[in-house]
């Protein structure tokens, strides 16, 4: 089954925009509706500078996007498919308990028992 196509490399930028613990807790709270960077600092208790940075490589990937209100900026997710892609992968982790968390190479070495 050919899903992505022959060129593998869009799907593997998607994952990789989306494998850093901070741009996932970031669109994760996008998904629950759009926000500002100070409300981003405030519920994922990350430095203003971190946010900043992480939104701007979403909106490069065009997963994300904003409006202004006067001097705000409000940021949300571009495409609905992502909040199915989340969902998925949700389901996906749930039916493979912990394969993934403990994968050695892909899993956290913490997690591991030895």
């Amino acid at each position: 089954m050919d899903c992505c196509g022959n060129d593998l490399t869009p799907a593997v930028a998607l994952f990789r925009s989306l494998g850093d613990p901070a741009r996932l807790a970031i669109v994760r709270r996008l998904a629950e509706g759009e926000a500002r960077v100070v409300d981003l600092t405030r519920v994922l208790g990350l430095a203003q500078s971190t946010v900043s940075k992480h939104i701007a490589c979403l909106r490069d990937c065009r997963l994300v996007d904003f409006r202004t209100e006067g001097r705000q900026s409000f940021y949300s997710l571009t495409r609905p498919e992502l909040i199915d892609l989340l969902r998925s992968a949700e389901r996906l982790l749930t039916e493979t308990g912990d394969a993934v968390a403990l994968c050695p190479v892909y899993g956290d070495p913490a997690e591991v028992a030895p």
